[in-house]
Order: structure tokens, then C-alpha cells, then sequence
């Protein structure tokens, strides 16, 4: 309570403000207009839903389909199988996600050294990059997987879950290493300047100002190449590798039936999913922070 001479009392703890009745009219009018949208949403895709499922129902081939394709009694036996697979893909993807960051890391600054000493490192980079890159990666994975064993070399494995890893860490380093790259590149030359006006080197500036800035902008990047990574860990099934997809192709091969198939990309994508939103969700609050001018 504030008393001042000549003044009635006054209550500091009473809050002012009070909203115009056009902004709370306006604040009632954007609320049902959301939930109306969100209606309509829900609407539309329940009927298309619907008629999606009526149009694969009433196909001619549908019974065979379903028999074939979504019998209960095979999911039922393929399911735990295709979860013990799963743990190998799980594996992979961490090992080989944490070889091709730094890998691809590598290669990246490779490519961005500066100064002609260094123009066969970036050859050799550039080389590297461009040949994974065109090289699809099933071909890729045959050649390691099958080739290095037929060399017969001493000491080198044979082991088709190594040489897998070791093919997927080969390709997905060289997309990787362009992201970084181009992380690098985005970064304004006057950063790097204003790191050597301080008294850094090279390296210094390259290790504290820039990398840093880098990585923080290819976040969202880099999180769909793990995606894509996560997803084809299956591959490594070409060799043997006893994964969900190898798993679920055992069962095939004894019932010539493919539920198991089904069972395997529905276990791959519940795995995705959460992935993919956490990627969304990531580029959105960069996007956020960079519309409102915050730190990337």
C-alpha cells in the first residue's frame, strides 16, 4: 500500500493492465478458429483414411494379399526374432555414426585447408568424397563384403558385420564430410579474421571459432544422414550378418511367406519415427533462434 500526500491510496500489488475487450475478442476468435482447423484436419483424415482402407479391402487380390503379406500367426513368430536382429542395427548405427563424424570430419577440413602445401591433401579429399558419393552404397557393400574375403589378406577380418560397418562408415563419411563442409564455408570469413587479429593461429581459430560455429549450424543435417544411417544398417544383411532384416528373410526362406518382411520395416520405422521428429524439432528451434537473431 502507497500513500503520497494529497493522493488516494494506492495498491502496488493490484496489476494494472487489463486486455481491451478488441484483443480479447480477437485472442476468443484465433482460439476457435484453431480448434476449427483442427477439426477439419482430424475429419479429413479420418475419411481418407476410410477410403484407403476400402479401396485395399475390396481389391480383387486383397485375401491372397493379406494371407501372404499380414498373416498374424507369422508376425506373432517373427517379432522377437526380428528384435534380437535389431540389437546388431542398433550396434552399427552407433559405432559406425560415431566413426563417420569423425571421419567426416577429417575430410572436411581436409577439403578447406588453405594454401597450395596442402593441395594434394585436398585433392585426395575431394577425390574420396566424390567417388563415395556417386558409388551407390548396395555396390559398395558387395564389393567390401565379398571382395576383401576373397583377397585372403592376413589379418584382416572376414567377420560380414565388420566389413558392413566399414562399407557404411566409407560412404556415409563422404555426405557427412559435405555437410561439415559446408558448414565451414558458411561461417563469414571475418570470424576467422577477427580470431588472428587476437593472437590465435590457424589452427586455434579453426579448433575454437569456427568448427564450433560450424557444427551447430549442420545439426539438423547431420541428423538426417543418422536417419538414413539408422535405416540402412539392414544392409549389412547382403553378407550374412544375422540382423532384423536377415532375420526376418530366414523365416521367408522356410514359409514363403512374407509377414515377416512387414514385421521388420514396421519395427525399422517405430525406430525412425522418433528421430525424424527430434530432427524436425531441432531444425525448427534453429530456425527459431536464427529468425530472432540468437546465437547459432
Amino acid at each position: 500500500m502507497t500513500v503520497t500526500k494529497g493522493e488516494p491510496a494506492r495498491d502496488d500489488t493490484e496489476d494494472p493492465y487489463v486486455p481491451s475487450a478488441r484483443r480479447t475478442e480477437r485472442e476468443a476468435y484465433k482460439r476457435a478458429r484453431a480448434r476449427r482447423a483442427t477439426a477439419v484436419a482430424a475429419l479429413s483424415t479420418l475419411v481418407t483414411g476410410v477410403v484407403l482402407y476400402l479401396l485395399v479391402v475390396n481389391a480383387p487380390g486383397w485375401p491372397r494379399t493379406k494371407e501372404t503379406f499380414f498373416d498374424r500367426g507369422y508376425a506373432r513368430e517373427a517379432f522377437p526374432v526380428v528384435l534380437r536382429g535389431l540389437w546388431l542395427n542398433l550396434r552399427l548405427l552407433l559405432v559406425c555414426g560415431a566413426a563417420v563424424l569423425v571421419l567426416g570430419m577429417l575430410l572436411a577440413v581436409a577439403r578447406t585447408l588453405r594454401g597450395p602445401v596442402f593441395f594434394p591433401l585436398r585433392a585426395l579429399a575431394a577425390a574420396y568424397t566424390d567417388f563415395f558419393r556417386g558409388l551407390p552404397l548396395i555396390i559398395n557393400l558387395m564389393i567390401v563384403v565379398l571382395g576383401v574375403p576373397a583377397l585372403r589378406l592376413t589379418g584382416v577380418t572376414v567377420d560380414p558385420v565388420l566389413l558392413g560397418g566399414a562399407a557404411l562408415t566409407l560412404t556415409y563419411s563422404a555426405y557427412v564430410a559435405e555437410v561439415f563442409r559446408a558448414g565451414i564455408e558458411s561461417v563469414h570469413p571475418s570470424q576467422r579474421a577477427a580470431a588472428r587479429s587476437l593472437g590465435l593461429t590457424n589452427r586455434q581459430a579453426l579448433r575454437h571459432v569456427v568448427l564450433p560455429q560450424a557444427v551447430r549450424r549442420q545439426v539438423p543435417p547431420l541428423l538426417n544422414d543418422l536417419v538414413s544411417l539408422q535405416k540402412d544398417t539392414g544392409l549389412v544383411s547382403i553378407g550374412g550378418a544375422v540382423d532384423a532384416v536377415r532375420a526376418a528373410d530366414i523365416i521367408v526362406g522356410r514359409s514363403l511367406n512374407y509377414t515377416p518382411y512387414i514385421v521388420a520395416g514396421l519395427v525399422f520405422v517405430a525406430l525412425t519415427i522418433p528421430m525424424t521428429r527430434f530432427t524436425d524439432w531441432v531444425t525448427a528451434r534453429t530456425a527459431r533462434r536464427r529468425a530472432q537473431g540468437g546465437a547459432l
